[in-house]
């Protein structure tokens, strides 16, 4: 892509963090970021729990991008552990789940856009400057859901603040029960011993006001919006350029 000239606008940002838990696609945004903007800080994770600790660091963001899909999330439940993290901080998601649903959903929760993964270096631009100058950004083609969704809008909201609260060992065991895996082979890939995986599941259950375990894993699945996106290198490079 022909390179930014230097009479545009310039858009200044004191501090960026990126969570994405594509590494390439990470560094690529990473590297956009500094050429795009003015900025002294644009740090980076690639899962939710690192994101969180450099949220709370020295460095404070002024502005967050957010991918949807990390390894130690599940459907929306990382955006609301951010918001939560920094209220006052704009939090722009980029995602390949880019369903008119989710965004819809995203929206309603406060996010401040949403950019497709997909999206050119202008795109992430305009979004930005965007939400710098207070608006929300929208990807072209978005079409507002009906006010008959709402309801399930925030079902799906409540179920996504529910997962949110769970502790890191309760996500992890969540996503086993998940996958279909026992108590004992949970606590052989955990390394813990299987009383301490079914207090864990106990307290899980609780949070997650369910009974039992298949309730708990039909409630995650419910809102579970990951779908694959296999990006080669030579995708990832050719989607921020």
């Amino acid at each position: 892509m022909e390179a930014l000239r230097e009479t545009e606008k310039s858009i200044v940002i004191k501090s960026i963090l990126v969570i994405d838990d594509h590494p390439l696609y990470c560094d690529a945004l990473v590297s956009t970021c500094i050429k795009l903007f003015e900025t002294t800080s644009v740090q980076s994770a690639n899962n939710l729990n690192d994101g969180l600790k450099l949220a709370g660091g020295p460095n404070e963001p002024d502005l967050v991008l957010l991918d949807l899909k990390l390894p130690d999330v599940t459907g929306l439940s990382g955006f609301f552990k951010i918001k939560e993290k920094l209220p006052d901080v704009p939090v722009l998601v980029i995602s390949a789940e880019s369903s008119h649903e989710t965004i819809a959903m995203l929206m309603d929760a406060g996010a401040a856009g949403f950019i497709p993964k997909d999206a050119p270096q202008t795109v992430i631009k305009e979004a930005v400057e965007r939400v710098q100058e207070g608006l929300k950004y929208l990807p072209d083609g978005f079409v507002p859901q009906n006010m008959s969704s709402s309801a399930n809008k925030m079902s799906v909201q409540e179920i996504s603040q529910r997962i949110a609260d769970l502790t890191p060992q309760q996500s992890r065991i969540m996503n086993l029960i998940c996958a279909g895996k026992p108590n004992k082979q949970i606590a052989y890939e955990l390394s813990l011993a299987e009383a301490t995986v079914k207090a864990h599941i106990t307290a899980l259950l609780r949070r997650l006001r369910v009974s039992n375990r298949t309730q708990a894993a039909v409630l995650v699945n419910s809102v579970n919006i990951d779908r694959d996106l296999n990006l080669s290198d030579t995708d990832t490079r050719a989607l921020i350029s």
